[in-house]
């Protein structure tokens, strides 16, 4: 677990927000590979996927055949993204707070919270004409739930064992063990769907509500003004992994299918911008080391590959935020989503979890976030006429290193 949450050191704000992003990250970042395996489904099998829409359009044999294939896998679809993905997150949560123990009764919390709208007759407020589900097939994704209830019923079996440490009779000990669990579970389930479940679910609403806003007003390529600064200081895990991917998979399963809120964070499009813009008019002697790291970052889609570059003149994450945010309003304008997270962000992943109907959307939005940050990076170096920078390169993977709060290998090599 510590290769996805390293140790933040220091103290202070930026330590702390850095600590609660270390810790969301690790209840999302480990199970990446189940959202893309969900994004992948999706991408294959629904109806305007690329089974189907290979079938419509071309009239080789056997092509329709695969029709039915298509709608017997995408079964598997919803139970993902409502039971599977939100329990996985309530288990890596608990076991991040209390191990294994932690961990199962953090799924089992988990699901208490997740059934809350079906057992209460819930409706998501802020939303006209929604109903309450009648039955379990008509439950939405709900990633808070697992964000919420899997470390809070760790913490109370942790309370609990330590209380009980040293007190037991020999031979006791697994017993003991097992019905706390089971009992802890059971209690945090229930609290699941008679409290925090009815919270929850007015929590999720009102999220929900705020991101249709963003989107509908064409106000959200302005998240670019946070986003991006907020990268450089390697909170990107807090508000990429910990709000943006759990929130685009809220929206995709209850939209079209795709969010553009996998993309604010995750686009490439802005770091190449600044990376070429260094690369011709950066300083002569770091010019070598930018054609790696754009490949590093492009392809591999290791953003902190480029940290270290607006380290060295910081006025250049004001070309990351109009990178960012140019890429944004052209997602919102051109209808760009995709079907889930792209981790690690390269252009490779967008490819793969984008839909057929928003490939070109994805691509061009790109395209459009690398050439105005690679306009406006280029202006801020004065097209090569100043070599001014505020540190050198070492020293910017030195402060690189301290943002993340250990050293990046990637940056170092």
């Amino acid at each position: 677990m510590s290769a996805f949450t390293p140790t933040v050191t220091g103290t202070g704000p930026r330590a702390a927000i850095q600590r609660f992003g270390a810790f969301l990250a690790g209840m999302i970042m480990p199970n990446l590979g189940a959202f893309i395996a969900w994004g992948l489904i999706t991408a294959i099998t629904i109806p305007n996927g690329w089974i189907n829409l290979i079938a419509r359009g071309t009239g080789a044999i056997g092509a329709k055949d695969v029709v039915p294939f298509a709608a017997t896998v995408s079964t598997v679809v919803g139970p993902i993204i409502v039971f599977l993905l939100p329990i996985l997150i309530g288990y890596t949560g608990g076991r991040q707070v209390h191990g294994q123990r932690g961990a199962v009764v953090g799924a089992i919390a988990t699901m208490g919270a997740i059934v809350a709208p079906v057992a209460l007759g819930l409706v998501p407020p802020f939303t006209d004409g929604l109903t309450a589900p009648k039955d379990i097939t008509g439950l939405g994704p709900n990633f808070l739930a697992g964000l919420i209830m899997g470390p809070l019923a760790a913490v109370v079996l942790k309370l609990w064992d330590r209380i009980v440490d040293g007190k037991l009779a020999s031979g006791f000990e697994m017993l003991v063990d097992n019905f706390s669990a089971g009992i802890i579970g059971g209690a945090m389930a229930i609290v699941g769907i008679y409290l925090l479940g009815p919270i929850i679910n007015f929590i999720n609403g009102g999220l929900g509500a705020i991101v249709n806003t963003l989107v509908e007003s064409r106000l959200l390529p302005l998240a670019s003004i946070i986003v991006e600064p907020a990268k450089v200081l390697f909170l990107n895990n807090a508000i990429g992994n910990g709000v943006l991917v759990p929130l685009g998979v809220q929206q995709a399963g209850t939209g079209g299918g795709t969010s553009i809120l996998f993309m604010i964070e995750s686009n490439p499009g802005p770091g190449l911008g600044i990376l070429a813009a260094m690369l011709l008019f950066g300083p002569r002697a770091v010019r070598p080391t930018v054609p790696s790291a754009m490949i590093v970052h492009f392809l591999g889609g290791i953003h902190e590959i480029y940290f270290p570059y607006v380290l060295m003149k910081p006025i250049l994450v004001i070309a990351a935020i109009i990178g960012g945010a140019a890429g944004v309003l052209s997602f919102v304008l051109f209808g760009g989503g995709l079907l889930a997270a792209a981790s690690p962000g390269s252009i490779i992943a967008y490819v793969l979890v984008s839909a057929p109907s928003t490939l070109l959307p994805n691509l061009l939005g790109v395209i459009i976030a690398a050439l105005f940050s690679f306009g406006a990076g280029s202006a801020l170096l004065g097209f090569g006429r100043s070599e001014k920078v505020a540190m050198d390169l070492d020293e910017a993977n030195a402060r690189n290193a301290a943002n993340k709060g250990r050293k990046t290998a990637v940056a170092g090599a």
